[in-house]
């Protein structure tokens, strides 16, 4: 399934994102991961990316459009699904510490599966709910491409949240109307337009934090 005009396709959007190209290890735990998740989603439903190419654009380069704005962990992700965004960003940061949070048993066995395919020793897939979820370590991001509403996703993080904490949402539209909505005690505090190579269509993060 790998071939050359998907590394191809990848290294070019790697450095559109980046202006260089990772460490040949590392495109290849990318490809790697992606080869992963289209042989299980025939059988998993993973995804509703069944196309590799696409799968390339809309997961891989997609995850990683954020990397500029993921610093210290420990990281969060919320509702990772097949482990996205949180496994592409564990591959380009291997000093990061990752859990990938999910209700779904079968998306946890293959995030699993990945971690011992890919010895990726900083990924720590964890099931349960977002909401009923205690962790021994605070973490320090909060990521999600999951969720529909900033609010729910705030809601539903709140618990784990400190001081320190940023709540990191993976948006298309600018979501102006659900900001009207956000709780008195978040703050909005970056909405960056994010440009995924080959994508055409509007893609924003949203950064927020609890008010002191």
């Amino acid at each position: 399934m790998i071939n050359g005009a998907l590394a191809e396709k990848l290294s070019a959007g790697l450095i559109s994102l980046f202006s260089k190209l990772p460490e040949p290890e590392q495109i290849k735990q990318l490809l790697a991961y992606l080869q992963l998740l289209h042989r299980w989603n025939d059988s998993f439903n993973l995804t509703a990316v069944r196309d590799p190419e696409q799968m390339v654009t809309r997961h891989l380069l997609d995850s990683l459009s954020v990397l500029p704005w993921v610093d210290e962990g420990p990281l969060l992700d919320a509702g990772a699904g097949a482990g996205l965004p949180g496994i592409p960003l564990a591959i380009m940061r291997p000093d990061l510490e990752v859990t990938l949070l999910d209700s779904a048993g079968k998306k946890v066995r293959f995030m699993n599966h990945v971690a011992r395919a890919l010895q990726l020793s900083n990924i720590h897939p964890v099931q349960d709910r977002l909401e009923a979820w205690n962790c021994g370590t605070q973490p320090r991001l909060i990521i999600s491409r999951a969720f529909s509403n900033l609010g729910d996703f705030a809601l539903a993080s709140r618990h784990l949240a400190g001081e320190k904490t940023s709540l990191l949402a993976m948006k298309g539209k600018r979501p102006d109307s659900e900001l009207k909505t956000l709780p008195a005690w978040l703050q909005v505090d970056l909405i960056e337009k994010l440009t995924v190579p080959g994508l055409q269509e509007d893609r924003h993060l949203v950064i927020m934090s609890l008010i002191p």
